[in-house]
């Protein structure tokens, strides 16, 4: 009797266990994601380079700060770009026309005299003409003042020509000098690191005394209140986003609160060294608080199906088979998966018990 007892025991016991282990599928809502991990950023955020080399003399912004485009963050000391602005001033202000009056007027005297010496020998040409034509007078007298009235033409003529040529030289002194004096003020701009956007400074990641380079990134700036998400998803599964599908978001800095996010962008190259892809997506509601290089977590949906014929994925085997009554195994076809939960398209119905695959030991 008491053999009996625990023989039903035992059946009891492990018809249970067969019980709770089987369950039937379930008509729900299913979808397909991609995994993605990425950081925030702010909407057109970019590290501030210097083009020129030197110590940075001053900073003149601090992290935090709001800025408009051209705001000045900082200056490099250079004191070779500042002597050849001023030597550049100063040219330019030498190669001026008033600078340069007294020579002009000089000339300008030298050109009203040779006109003036032409006209009297023109003059005395003619009346020795009219001398000749009276028999009055030689040949060579006549031919003399015919090569003075000639010679005075000629130097009329000079004249101009070097008035003329001091005109264009001062011209085109004045000309280089105010380019050379505009460049020499480019250079030294760019002693001057200005913003290229309305943001906010992020990051500021050089001092007073230390060194700017053109290799290495002074300042973060960004948006100050606009900002994406940029993910890094798998060149395996870059082929499956495309704009505007949904992302669901979670992020350690709001455990146990998820987001909804938008593909807005992706990528045309690949990172080599990754093996990946940048997304970029943009918060439908964003979080109240915000920061740059925030880390996050995403799921990209990738399909959707609404009454769905579905299990759990730990009742799938091999993924192509369920256990059915009798531990039989069963091919089905499988359409959509998420990380619960798998649908089921054909193979299945829905009055039908699965059971877990039963461990070997």
């Amino acid at each position: 009797m008491k053999l009996q007892l625990q023989l039903i025991c035992s059946i009891l016991l492990f018809s249970c266990q067969r019980d709770s282990s089987k369950i039937r599928p379930t008509v729900e809502d299913i979808s397909e994601s991609v995994y993605a991990s990425g950081v925030v950023k702010s909407k057109n955020q970019y590290e501030a380079f210097s083009t020129v080399n030197g110590t940075i003399k001053e900073v003149l912004v601090r992290e935090g700060d709001s800025v408009n485009r051209g705001t000045r963050l900082l200056k490099i000391s250079n004191k070779t770009s500042a002597l050849n602005a001023k030597n550049a001033q100063l040219a330019a202000e030498y190669a001026k026309f008033l600078a340069n009056k007294e020579r002009l007027d000089e000339l300008r005297m030298a050109v009203d005299v040779a006109h003036s010496k032409k006209q009297i020998d023109s003059l005395l040409w003619r009346r020795q003409q009219n001398l000749w034509s009276q028999n009055v007078g030689t040949k060579v007298e006549l031919e003399q003042r015919e090569l003075t009235y000639k010679s005075s033409v000629n130097s009329h003529h000079s004249a101009i020509m070097r008035y003329k040529e001091l005109q264009r030289q001062l011209e085109l002194n004045v000309n280089q000098s105010q380019n050379t004096f505009q460049i020499n003020n480019a250079i030294a701009e760019e002693y001057t690191l200005k913003s290229e956007i309305r943001g906010k400074i992020y990051k500021i990641l050089k001092a007073e005394g230390e060194m700017a380079t053109n290799t290495s990134p002074i300042a973060i700036i960004g948006d100050a209140k606009t900002f994406v998400l940029e993910l890094q998803v798998d060149e395996t599964d870059i082929v499956r986003i495309k704009p505007r599908q949904k992302v669901f978001i979670s992020m350690d800095s709001y455990r146990n609160q998820n987001f909804e996010a938008i593909v807005s962008h992706i990528a045309p190259s690949m990172n080599e060294r990754s093996k990946s892809f940048t997304v970029e997506a943009y918060f439908i509601k964003p979080p109240p608080i915000l920061y740059p290089f925030m880390t996050v977590e995403a799921n990209i949906i990738i399909h959707k199906k609404t009454k769905a014929l579905t299990i759990p994925r730990a009742y799938l085997v091999d993924d192509s088979f369920v256990i059915t009554e009798g531990n039989q195994k069963r091919r089905i076809r499988i359409g959509l998966k998420d990380y619960q939960k798998v649908e089921i398209l054909s193979g299945l119905q829905d009055n039908e018990f699965i059971y877990l695959e039963k461990s070997e030991h």
